[in-house]
This record gives C-alpha cells, structure tokens and sequence, in this order.
C-alpha cells in the first residue's frame, strides 16, 4: 500500500514555492473547452486531480501539451459527449465540465461524480440551475444526459453558497444567450481567478469577487494565455506545519491577500504571521496557544480544507477548545487517528471539543480524504518517534510533493510502500 512515512520531533526550518492551485486550476482546465483554440496555462500544479482533468478532456478529443507546469490547450476538436466513467467516478470535479459541455456541444453523458467521502456535496443545484437555462436532463440509476439546443441567460438565486455550482453556471452562461444573474454566488478566490480568466479570453463577467454575478453572454471566446495563481490550501497547510511543530519558516508565493482568516486563526495561536510581496513569513517559537473557538465558513471565513490541519495543530496547544465544522457533515474523519497518537479530543456531531497535551505519539494511520491525509503528515511531523500514513495517493490529489516540501522544511519524511517494508 502506498504511504508516507514520517520520523518526528524536529522544528521546521527554511522556505518553500506554494505550488500552482488546484481549486483554480480544475475550473480553468473546465473553461478551456469553450474556447475554439489554444489556451496557453502556466503554473498548473503537478497533482493527480490534474491528470485526472486531463485524461477527461483528452477523452473529449481535446488535444494537451504538457511541458512541466505549462498546458497548452487545444479544444478545437472537441467532439464527444460522453465522459468515460474511470475518471469520472474518482473525481468530484468531473461536474464542472458540464456547463463548459452544454456550452460548447450541446450535449454530454456523464455518470454521477465521485471522489469525495467528507460529505454529501448532491449536484442538485447544478442540474436545476441549468434546468433554468433550458437544458433537458434525464437521469438515470448510474448518471444522466443533458441536451440543449440553446442556453438561455436567467437569474438563479442559489438557496445556499456553492463553489461548484458557482462554477458550473458561469460557465454555461458565458456563452448563453442574453443575461445570467447568479446572486448568492461563491466569493471564493477561485471563482474570481475563473471569471478573470474568462474575462481576458473575452467574457463578459461583472461582479467576480461578490455574492452577485451579472454575466453578458457572448457569441465566442478567443485564445488566451494565463497563470494560475499560488494554492492558499497548500500555504495554509505548511502554516499550520509550523503551528503543529515549531519553528520558522518563508511560504514564497503564498497569497497573503486569500488567507485572512487563517493568518488571523494563527495569530490567535500565538504565531507570528509577516505578509509581503514575496510571501509570507511564519515564526512560532512558543507552544501555541488553544483558540476559544474555531469554526469553518464560506470565504473569506476559515475555509473548510485547513479545518483538519488546525485541529491536528489544536490538539498540541495548551488549554481546551472548541472546532465546528459548518461546511461538510463528515469532516472529522481523523479525530480517531489522531486520538491513536494520544489527542484528547470529544466528537459532538458537527464540531469537537480538544483538550491540549504536550506530545504526540508516532503511529500507524490511514488517510481517507485529501486534506485530512495531509493533516495527518503534520501530525506526524509533529509527534515524538516515527508515523507511517497509508493511502498516500489521497494526499497527492492535490500536493505535488509534500515530502519533497517538509524535507527541505527539516523535516524527514519519504514516500515508501508499506507492504513491502513489512514482509
């Protein structure tokens, strides 16, 4: 089984290049197919949810160029509909091609999406939104068809925030006729980085940043080149390595500007946070100190995808507090993990009580999602004696090398295979 494996107890040192995006590379990739061209995108992270995109756009007969971090898009043959179900059924983000689909082909076959376990996250707001704008779908046991002659620009009131669903009508609008009204819409980041992105390949999206989109549909997009911005995901979870561990260190490219409640959250714990240009800089010298209370929101609140790092940084703090998840209802999927390395901590249905102790202790763990394997590395990077987590590819859907990364931080860390390190 493939694993990381850990060897604790040392402070982290030094600096490291945030990686590329993934939460706006995916939508991007998605956005690409509405443009008859090339699209040229730089900085696209080096993560398996990437090459996931890709075997699903390439499936479309979209032709991809890679050379390192730099894809150069051709969807001027996009022909097909049908999205073949191994991607599909490993990747939640596979929905956002939908609304890029109908746009362009008017046509798309596609089974339910997969890749997620920390909730229910139903697609029920996608198919109504373009319901709206004139798609007919028939669903079936396994997946569903959707068909369009044309979409038809409208206004969706969403009944609660949705990243997806954001996405999704975005991109079904761009080219729709007349104009699209999205309120209620996501504010996060990526959803402004997806409507600059449109924006400069002749999109007309006002609004991108607030809770109300007004989209113009245009006839044609034309070809563009564009860089993905720094993953403030990944910048957060290096912070939140230096919350669990100690230490000092310099996040280079870290999108200070995206990460004001999680800058605030580790204020709060006692670190010393430095933004600049350049990046960010993360001292924490002292044993943090336990937040009252920590909850999770839409952005700008603390995002959902650094509550696991922040618990397992909580569980080592001193005194008694209190994380709500507000976002996914299975969230806390490594308290049970983190308890085997000795965390006090209580579950009570959306949020746990954690009581601080001084140390943890290495053990054999197993990751279940992304974030949470992630969070579990820190763990233990943080723990006394040496931790092996089991199911590294959950974590590289979206880390290019988070050991490559903790090891020039100081901390020993190596991918292996724990099978064969056991017969």
């Amino acid at each position: 089984m493939n694993a990381i494996q850990i060897y604790g107890g040392n402070c982290l040192e030094g600096q490291i290049k945030i990686q590329g995006s993934k939460n706006a590379a995916l939508p991007i990739l998605a956005a690409a197919l509405l443009i008859n061209g090339i699209c040229e995108i730089e900085n696209c992270p080096d993560i398996s949810d990437v090459y996931h995109m890709i075997r699903l756009m390439e499936s479309l007969c979209c032709t991809i160029d890679r050379n390192g971090h730099t894809l150069k898009i051709n969807a001027r043959q996009l022909a097909s509909h049908i999205m073949p179900s191994d991607s599909v059924g490993v990747m939640r983000s596979s929905i956002t091609l939908l609304g890029a689909l109908l746009a362009r082909t008017g046509n798309v076959s596609m089974q339910y999406p997969g890749g997620c376990v920390i909730g229910q996250r139903p697609i029920d707001l996608h198919l109504q939104g373009l319901r709206r704008m004139g798609v007919v779908i028939e669903e079936r046991e396994d997946g569903f068809g959707a068909y369009a002659e044309k979409l038809v620009g409208t206004v969706h009131k969403l009944p609660f925030v949705s990243v997806g669903a954001t996405e999704n009508l975005i991109l079904a609008a761009v080219l729709a006729q007349g104009e699209t009204v999205i309120e209620n819409a996501a504010r996060e980041p990526e959803i402004y980085v997806l409507c600059d992105f449109l924006n400069q390949a002749g999109a007309r999206i006002k609004g991108a940043g607030t809770s109300r989109l007004v989209i113009e549909g245009v006839k044609a997009l034309h070809e563009v080149s564009y860089r993905i911005p720094a993953d403030r995901i990944v910048a957060g979870t290096y912070l939140s390595a230096c919350l669990c561990s100690g230490g000092e260190v310099f996040l280079q490219e870290a999108p200070c500007t995206q990460m004001g409640a999680v800058i605030m959250a580790a204020s709060a714990m006692g670190a010393e946070a430095y933004e600049s240009r350049e990046g960010l800089h993360v001292i924490c010298r002292k044993r943090r100190k336990m937040p009252p209370k920590l909850w999770t929101d839409s952005y700008p609140g603390f995002p959902t995808d650094l509550q696991s790092a922040f618990l397992t940084a909580m569980t080592l703090a001193e005194g008694t507090g209190m994380l709500e998840e507000t976002i996914f209802e299975n969230r806390f999927r490594i308290v049970p993990e983190l308890q085997k390395m000795g965390a006090k901590i209580t579950y009570r249905k959306n949020m746990v009580m954690v009581e601080g102790v001084t140390c943890l202790h290495g053990s054999l763990l197993k990751a279940e999602e992304l974030r949470g394997g992630a969070a579990l590395v820190l763990a233990g990077a943080a723990a006394e004696g040496a931790t092996t987590v089991l199911n590294r590819h959950f974590i590289e859907r979206g880390y290019e090398d988070i050991c490559k990364d903790l090891r020039m931080l100081g901390i020993k860390c190596e991918k292996t295979n724990w099978e064969e390190r056991n017969d």
